[in-house]
């Protein structure tokens, strides 16, 4: 570890175990093994070795946990080191837990362990640097907690089943990043395009997803989610070239600040909520009393109570749909359409939703 503040990725857990495996074959020390990473090099703590015959052992090294919420903090990664006669050759297999990839658009092409390309490279190198020039390995990952802890990933999203995937592209787990989070986002687009979908639905998060397929008939490939990056992921869709539609979908709640030009709707990063919904209100011919009860309100759905009891729901709501429209329009090469909802499913922006390219139900 190089700061105590920083951990580091499935990828270097992987790779010790990898090559504490290899030194326990050789009758070496291996309480504590220094790895490569493409940044640095780095000391990493051994749980156990076995040996398990002349040209074959196992290792178990723990993931340290660290401030990061991170589902993968403090589990255990296995490896199995078979050494073979094949000159410098290394095949790296996945085990029990690691997840199988099944749809392409991803790093790794179908039927392949979800190790992703730069763990391979970096177990590849620490292996084939500890080598005789007349050996070579078969490396097996297994992470034993893989299946339980697979839900709580994008995996299912992604296609990649029965597992967790090994990831990094440093080595070095930045506490609270949400770069790796938004790479991970950004593959359930490529995911699509590989199975020729250019309609696509941009929700929030779970209830988007929930409200979306209640609404709509699509295949779920078709479903992305852009949790709070919103600007991030409607940019990577326009880079593809490939993307024909965007129909933007969620709760008020969160759709509204997009409105605002808000294009991370973090609650801590931005909220003018209250703002965005009196501007809006007032916009639209409410009383001033009913402009100041939107800006006191506490949350979304007591702004459309106050609204409904004035009749004037969907003329805000398709106002703040409309101006989401002419945003996204003025930066990206994508035809939008939004359907703004409640909690309930309820649609608040009823004449936009007839001009989408998907039908509801």
């Amino acid at each position: 570890m190089t700061k105590d503040e920083n951990g580091i990725t499935t990828g270097s857990v992987a790779t010790a175990a990898s090559l504490a495996a290899l030194l326990r074959i050789k009758n070496q020390d291996t309480h504590i093994v220094t790895i490569t990473t493409p940044k640095e090099t780095i000391n990493v703590e051994v749980e156990h070795t076995t040996k398990l015959a002349p040209n074959k052992a196992t290792a178990t090294v723990k993931k340290p946990t660290y401030n990061d919420p991170d589902v993968t903090r403090g589990i255990e990664i296995i490896a199995e080191v078979t050494l073979t006669d094949k000159p410098k050759e290394i095949e790296i297999i996945g085990g029990k837990g690691v997840g199988t990839v099944t749809k392409s658009g991803l790093q790794i092409p179908v039927g392949q362990a979800a190790i992703n390309p730069v763990p391979r490279q970096m177990i590849t190198k620490n292996i084939k640097d500890n080598l005789l020039p007349n050996q070579g390995a078969i490396v097996k990952i297994i992470v034993p907690l893989g299946e339980k802890l697979a839900p709580k990933t994008m995996n299912k999203r992604l296609g990649i089943i029965n597992g967790i995937s090994i990831l990094g592209t440093t080595g070095i787990a930045r506490p609270m990043s949400s770069k790796a989070y938004m790479n991970s986002l950004k593959y359930q687009i490529t995911v699509a395009i590989a199975g020729n979908y250019k309609d696509l639905i941009f929700v929030p998060g779970n209830i988007g997803n929930k409200i979306a397929k209640q609404l709509i008939d699509i295949n779920e490939d078709q479903l992305i989610e852009m949790s709070n990056f919103v600007g991030f992921m409607i940019e990577e869709a326009d880079k593809t070239g490939q993307i024909d539609n965007i129909l933007i979908l969620g709760h008020a709640g969160k759709l509204i600040k997009i409105a605002a030009g808000i294009t991370n709707t973090k609650q801590s990063v931005a909220d003018a909520r209250r703002e965005i919904m009196a501007a809006y209100t007032a916009i639209n011919g409410a009383d001033t009393k009913t402009i100041q009860d939107i800006f006191n309100s506490n949350t979304t759905e007591d702004m459309i109570k106050i609204l409904d009891e004035k009749q004037l729901t969907n003329k805000v709501f398709e106002s703040i749909a409309d101006h989401i429209i002419e945003l996204c329009n003025l930066k990206y090469d994508i035809n939008f359409s939004v359907i703004i909802v409640k909690m309930n499913g309820e649609i608040l922006t009823p004449e936009h939703a007839k001009n989408t390219p998907f039908k509801l139900k």
